[in-house]
C-alpha cells in the first residue's frame, strides 16, 4: 500500500511540470493554430487540452480553496447550535444565490425597456411571479432561517434587502415589507458582517460553496 502512495506522489510530481508547461502554452496561443487545441473528456466535464510532444495534456482552472482551523466548541449547546447554523444555511443559500440572480437579470433586462410605464409593468409582474413562486418555499422556513435568508441576500447583492425593494419597488413597499417583516421578528435592513457576528456562518457559506460539508 505504502509503494502505490509512493508511485502516486512520484506521478504527480513528475506531472506538475508538465501541467504548468500546458497552462502556459494554452494561455499564449489561445489565439493561434486552432490545430493544436482539441477537448478532452473527463466526465462530468469537458476541458480544452494542448497536444506538447506528442502527449494531450488537459488545462484546466483552479479556483482559490479556503482551508479552515477546526472550530473549538465550549459546550455541546454550542456544537448543537452550529451544526443547526450548517443546516440552515445549505438550505437558504441556494435562494439566496437564485435571488441574486433575479435581480441582476431583472435590472439588466429592465435597462433594455422604452419608458418608466413599461419598466414597472415588468416590476409588478415580476412581483407576481417571485409571489406565486416563492411563497410556498419560503413559507417552509422557520424564523431563525428566514432571519438567515435574509442575511445571505445581502452577502449576495451587498445590498440589504429593504434597499433592493426600495430601489426597484419605492420607499413605501420597503416600508410595508418591512413593517410585516417586523411582525414575525425579523427585519429587512439587516445587514451581513462576516468579520464580525457573522463570521461562523461566512465559514459554513465557503465550506458549502467548496463542497466541503
Amino acid at each position: 500500500m505504502k509503494s502505490k502512495g509512493y508511485i502516486l506522489i512520484l506521478l504527480l510530481v513528475m506531472l506538475l511540470p508538465l501541467k504548468s508547461m500546458a497552462q502556459y502554452y494554452y494561455a499564449s496561443n489561445t489565439e493561434g493554430d486552432t490545430k493544436t487545441r482539441s477537448k478532452v473528456y473527463l466526465m462530468p466535464n469537458v476541458y480544452p487540452a494542448v497536444l506538447i510532444d506528442g502527449d494531450t495534456v488537459a488545462c484546466m482552472q483552479l479556483f482559490d480553496f479556503i482551508k479552515y482551523s477546526p472550530v473549538r466548541f465550549r459546550s455541546q449547546k454550542e456544537v448543537v447550535q452550529y451544526n443547526k447554523l450548517i443546516r440552515d444555511v445549505k438550505k437558504t443559500l441556494p435562494y439566496a444565490k437564485e435571488i441574486s440572480n433575479i435581480i441582476i437579470e431583472t435590472y439588466e433586462y429592465m435597462e433594455t425597456l422604452p419608458n418608466d410605464k413599461a419598466r414597472q409593468k415588468h416590476l409588478e409582474a415580476m412581483e407576481k411571479y417571485l409571489y406565486d413562486a416563492y411563497k410556498p418555499k419560503m413559507s417552509k422556513l422557520t424564523r431563525s432561517q428566514g432571519q438567515l435568508l435574509i442575511k445571505l441576500v445581502d452577502r449576495e447583492t451587498n445590498t440589504s434587502s429593504y434597499g433592493i425593494i426600495d430601489a426597484f419597488m419605492g420607499s413605501f413597499k420597503a416600508w410595508s415589507y418591512n413593517l410585516f417583516a417586523n411582525i414575525f421578528g425579523n427585519s429587512l435592513k439587516a445587514r451581513y458582517d462576516p468579520f464580525g457576528e457573522d463570521r461562523l456562518t461566512e465559514r459554513a457559506c465557503v465550506l458549502v460553496e467548496q463542497g466541503a460539508i
